[in-house]
C-alpha cells in the first residue's frame, strides 16, 4: 500500500510560491486532521475557533489570515462564513445542513469581492464519484427499466441524515435524468423520487453507493472513505485554489472536472 502523502497533489499546481496563514473554524476530529494536513503542506494554522471561543472570530484576529476553513455546526456555519467574508477572508466550508442560507453567503462574497467555496464533501474521490454519477444518470435516461437507490453509511455520531454527499448525489441525478424530480427517505417511497437509505453504525467515516437496479442486472457506483485524510487534503487544496481568486467556486473548478 502506498503511504498517505499530504504533499500530493503538489502545492505548486494550486498556489505558486505561497504558504498560507489559515483560520480553522471547528476543531473536532475533522479540524485536527485539517490542521495536521495543513502543516504537512507547509501552511500555518494561525487561528483556531471552536465551541469554547466563538467570540474570537472577529476582524482583529482575522488580520493577516489568507483563508478560513470552516467545519463547524449547521447552526453556526452561516454566521462564521459571513464574518470571514465580510472581512474579505476567502472561505472554504464543509459544514452541511445550513444550505438554506447558501445564496446569502454567495451574495456577501460577490458584494465584498472575496472568494468562497462550499462542498458537501471535499474528497477528491467523492468529487470524481459526483462526475461519474452525473454522467451515468444522463445515460440512464435511455433505459427506463432501471430504478435508482442511494445508500449512505456513517458513524453513529453524525448529526444529519441523509448526508450532504447523498443529497449532492441525488441532485446530480435529478439534474440529468428526466424521470426524477426529487429525493425522499427510502421508507417514504413515491413516484419520481429517488429513495435514500441512511444507515448509522459504528465508526464508519462514510460509504456512499448509487445503485441502478433492473430485473436482469444491477449497476453500482460506490465510494468508501477509509479515513478523514482525503477530506482534509481536499479542503486544503480548495483553500490553496481560492486564496488568490475572487468569486464563488465549486470543487469542479478546483479539480478541473
Amino acid at each position: 500500500m502506498v503511504p498517505y502523502d499530504a504533499s500530493y497533489p503538489k502545492r505548486d499546481n494550486f498556489a505558486k510560491n505561497k504558504t498560507m496563514k489559515i483560520a480553522l473554524i471547528g476543531y473536532g476530529r475533522m479540524g485536527h486532521v485539517i490542521e495536521e494536513t495543513a502543516h504537512k503542506r507547509g501552511h500555518t494554522v494561525s487561528l483556531i475557533i471552536d465551541i469554547d471561543n466563538p467570540g474570537d472570530l472577529n476582524a482583529k484576529n482575522l488580520e493577516g489570515i489568507d483563508a478560513a476553513i470552516e467545519f463547524s455546526f449547521p447552526e453556526a456555519a452561516f454566521k462564521n462564513i459571513s464574518i470571514c467574508l465580510e472581512n474579505n477572508i476567502p472561505v472554504v466550508s464543509g459544514t452541511t445542513g445550513w444550505l438554506k442560507d447558501y445564496q446569502k453567503a454567495a451574495k456577501i462574497c460577490m458584494d465584498i469581492g472575496s472568494s468562497f467555496i462550499h462542498s458537501s464533501n471535499f474528497s477528491i474521490g467523492v468529487n470524481l464519484l459526483f462526475r461519474l454519477n452525473s454522467e451515468l444518470a444522463m445515460q440512464m435516461n435511455k433505459y427506463r427499466d432501471y430504478t435508482v437507490l442511494i445508500e449512505e453509511i456513517h458513524h453513529t455520531k453524525k448529526l444529519d441524515a441523509p448526508s450532504g454527499t447523498a443529497i449532492s448525489l441525488a441532485d446530480g441525478i435529478i439534474n440529468r435524468h428526466q424521470g426524477y424530480k426529487g429525493w425522499c427517505f427510502e421508507n417514504e417511497k413515491s413516484e419520481n423520487m429517488i429513495p435514500v437509505r441512511s444507515i448509522r453504525e459504528g465508526s464508519v467515516p462514510g460509504t456512499h453507493t448509487v445503485i441502478w437496479d433492473s430485473e436482469i442486472d444491477t449497476i453500482s457506483l460506490k465510494h468508501e472513505t477509509k479515513n478523514r485524510m482525503g477530506l482534509a487534503l481536499g479542503a486544503i487544496i480548495a483553500a490553496e485554489f481560492i486564496h488568490n481568486r475572487k468569486g464563488v467556486f465549486t470543487m469542479n473548478d478546483v479539480l478541473g472536472l
